[in-house]
């Protein structure tokens, strides 16, 4: 039996083509997806990697097999086979391995509506069931598979979310990274008042000019450039799918995703006052604090998209946000969508005349480490040296929501948590000023990497 731990994550399916994802097992999930969902049809969209039309195809062949039919949507970013989902009301799959190595590729999977389908809510059935070799069900005729071209479509939706059409002027620089964002950004800033630079919109799979991750400072180093080179008022930097959005100011400075969430919440609370707010357990404490200063309630959750999407589902939140910026709306069938974000930012800066530096400052109250990433090769053993190390220490509280949450006397913290995806430890620290947190980094890192 074939032992698929290392491809089933906790919300997505990953792993190497040709050594852990290949056309059968793709296949395979096709049609266990369709048994899932039951039918009578799945749109299916994929990015620009190599591999990702022909596993498309594959899965479609799964899917036709169980009597499903498919939508075929092609070139897609993430949250465009999301509109897809829930504007048609059908389950969607996504082929993408966001901002992994070109030799990696995945599958992300909702219900109809965009709902998520993560470890508790679908993927461990079907990894069972594949895992079995559970035979095809269906005896009649096969599904069939229709092609649809739903990017313009995709485009006027967030339109009628963020109205920009009535901003000043901007120049805005766009870093798709060769990854769907040179697909979707431009048919969606299309004849606004903004004047575009772009940056890598070329679709490449193999990233040729920087990874496609603009959470990892190295990777938004051409943005910070070119925003100071042509005096930019703002620089936007996508991820491989596109459904992440990273901002830098007029001066090429990062605004971190959890400033971005605070300025999108209270866009959010004006629209729906009292809302609830969603925000996973490494954003900012800025973060809470605001939401409840505007009149909302602040929702605190675990990492990983799937689980932000069943707590918006659980509370009717208006809004969430991720430290790894990923935001997630309501209006946008409780889905993740940089572009989304991305147009909030811009209206928030149009619709006034201080630069970003200056509209962002009120949303950063704290220093903040960034996620550094450890790799080690027990992170279960590494975890309880951490919380054998600092349990110990008197006003110390620690919690277990996702990782190790570790929370000092006088208000610093840190988050440890194992990678679902990679062999890695992620360490978040947070403290009232950068050498605060330069000394808990360290004290931290030294029992991690020892």
């Amino acid at each position: 039996m074939r032992d698929l731990s290392g491809v089933f994550k906790a919300y997505d399916i990953r792993g190497v083509v040709g050594e852990q994802v290949d056309a059968d097992l793709v296949r395979a999930t096709g049609s266990a997806f369709a048994r899932l969902v039951g039918g009578p049809t799945v749109v299916v969209g994929h990015d620009m990697r190599d591999s990702s039309p022909g596993l498309a195809a594959a899965f479609a062949d799964g899917v036709n097999a169980e009597g499903v039919d498919v939508i075929s949507i092609g070139l897609a970013s993430t949250d465009m086979l999301y509109f897809a989902s829930g504007s048609l009301d059908v389950p969607g799959a996504m082929f993408t391995a966001s901002h992994n190595p070109a030799k990696y590729n995945g599958i992300k999977l909702c219900r109809a509506g965009a709902a998520p389908v993560g470890q508790d809510t679908g993927l461990d059935t079907m990894r069972a069931e594949i895992e079995a070799e559970t035979p095809v069900r269906h005896t009649g005729a096969p599904g069939s598979v229709e092609t649809r071209d739903l990017l313009s479509g995709y485009a006027e939706h967030l339109r009628t979310l963020v109205d920009l059409t009535g901003i000043r002027p901007l120049k805005v620089v766009v870093d798709a990274g060769n990854g769907m964002g040179g697909h979707t950004v431009p048919v969606v800033l299309d004849g606004l008042p903004l004047e575009v630079t772009p940056m890598y919109y070329e679709l490449d799979g193999t990233f040729p000019n920087h990874e496609a991750n603009p959470l990892d400072p190295a990777n938004i180093v051409d943005l910070q450039a070119k925003v100071r080179e042509v005096g930019a008022d703002i620089g936007l930097a996508f991820d491989g799918d596109a459904d992440r959005c990273f901002v830098v100011d007029e001066n090429g400075d990062p605004v971190s995703p959890s400033a971005i969430t605070a300025l999108v919440a209270v866009r959010e609370l004006a629209k729906a006052p009292g809302g609830t707010v969603i925000h996973n357990l490494i954003t900012s404490n800025a973060v809470p604090e605001i939401v409840r200063e505007h009149g909302g309630t602040p929702v605190r959750t675990r990492v990983g998209h799937s689980f932000i999407k069943q707590e918006m589902a659980a509370t009717g939140a208006i809004f969430g946000g991720e430290h790894s910026a990923h935001y997630y709306f309501r209006d946008f069938w409780k889905a993740d969508t940089g572009m989304l974000a991305s147009m909030h930012v811009l209206a928030a800066l149009g619709e006034q005349d201080r630069p970003l530096s200056e509209l962002t400052r009120e949303y950063n109250r704290y220093a903040a480490s960034g996620e550094i990433n450890s790799t080690v090769d027990d992170q279960t053993g590494r975890l309880a040296a951490i919380k054998a190390e600092f349990g110990a220490r008197d006003g110390v509280q620690l919690d277990e929501l996702d990782g190790l949450t570790v929370r000092l006397p006088g208000g610093a913290w840190f988050n440890l948590r194992a990678s679902n995806t990679e062999p890695l430890l992620r360490l978040n620290v947070e403290a009232a000023d950068d050498s605060a947190v330069a000394a808990l980094r360290d004290e931290v890192l030294a029992v991690v990497r020892a």
